[in-house]
């Protein structure tokens, strides 16, 4: 088996090319994805982003280069094995119809031979976390829950093995904007509690900037750029790049990246009105211009006050993006 030392990187692609006969999907692509972090792969359709990332786990076949989950090349490890150890989730959550929920779930632990205690263990676990009630939710089928009850369960099933590695096409392409923001809150704070390793493809510029700590721009089936959202935003590396990341709200696109908690002034006695300091700029923003106030407390979780922000410091900040 060939195996690299191990590196504080979870996947690594090597010059990864697909062909179709004479047409190439993906073109050389290399790029790294870092234990515990999201990186969104984007760009327009048939720019080859969902090719790429089917490739890590193996559902579509690499013409050439290499790939490596863990330190091992995945043509090194048996396909169904590979899969087992790689959660997926898909637009349109892709769950078997005539199974209830609960076994929905325990799909991939039943087939890694787990025994039912532990799988019905798990499921309770994921059901909570998703904030589905077992009693209600463990014995319905798939047509009996809302579209946002459905992309939960597609994730808690893509879950259930304890993966180190999940790959998501599209996941909530389908949902409404209100459903979909939360979903993707929610997406990062599992992320968060269990440190998984999470590749998404996605078309929508404004969900990589929420949920990517790396952002990979593809089009025509070559890799134009992988950084973080704010390079992304401030050095795009090609003209498509720029276009697809807009510019009349650029200014309001970074301060979306920006923490308000990094941005704050010292902490001024009298105000009345106070903000968290986990809040991002552009969100600092909207809330006191709703609220109509010009200067405000920033507190911490505790809701002692840790410093203050004003509307000119923001708007000299928004300047400045």
């Amino acid at each position: 088996m060939t195996t690299t030392p191990a590196t504080e990187n979870m996947i690594e692609l090597r010059n990864v090319t697909k062909r179709y006969g004479a047409a190439t999907v993906v073109d050389d692509v290399t790029m790294s994805v870092r234990r515990g972090s999201i990186t969104v792969i984007v760009g327009t359709s048939g720019s080859g982003k969902s090719t790429l990332m089917r490739m890590i786990n193996r559902l579509v076949p690499i013409t050439s280069g290499h790939i490596s989950v863990d330190g091992k090349d995945v043509m090194d490890v048996p396909a169904t094995e590979l899969r087992r150890s790689i959660g997926y989730a898909i637009q349109g959550h892709g769950l078997f119809p005539h199974r209830t929920v609960a076994q929905n779930i325990a799909t991939v632990p039943q087939l890694l031979g787990w025994d039912k205690a532990r799988m019905d263990r798990r499921v309770e676990e994921l059901l909570a976390l998703f904030r589905l009630d077992a009693a209600t939710f463990a014995d319905k089928y798939p047509h009996q829950l809302s579209g946002g009850q459905q992309q939960r369960v597609g994730v808690a099933r893509a879950l259930a093995a304890e993966p180190e590695v999940l790959l998501m096409d599209e996941p909530f392409g389908a949902l409404d904007p209100v459903i979909r923001g939360k979903a993707q809150d929610d997406l990062l704070a599992i992320q968060r509690q269990f440190g998984t390793t999470i590749i998404l493809v996605t078309h929508d510029m404004d969900e990589a900037f929420h949920l990517g700590d790396l952002i990979a721009v593809m089009s025509e089936g070559k890799l134009l750029q992988c950084s973080t959202p704010e390079k992304i935003l401030t050095e795009p590396a090609d003209p498509f790049v720029q276009q697809l990341t807009g510019t009349s709200d650029r200014a309001l696109k970074l301060m979306s990246l920006l923490p308000l908690k990094e941005s704050m002034q010292p902490i001024k006695p009298g105000l009345t009105y106070g903000l968290s300091e986990t809040l991002n700029l552009r969100d600092a923003l909207a809330e006191m211009i709703w609220q109509g106030v010009d200067e405000v407390a920033v507190e911490n979780t505790a809701k002692a006050p840790v410093g203050s922000i004003s509307m000119e410091r923001l708007l000299q900040l928004g300047k400045r993006s």
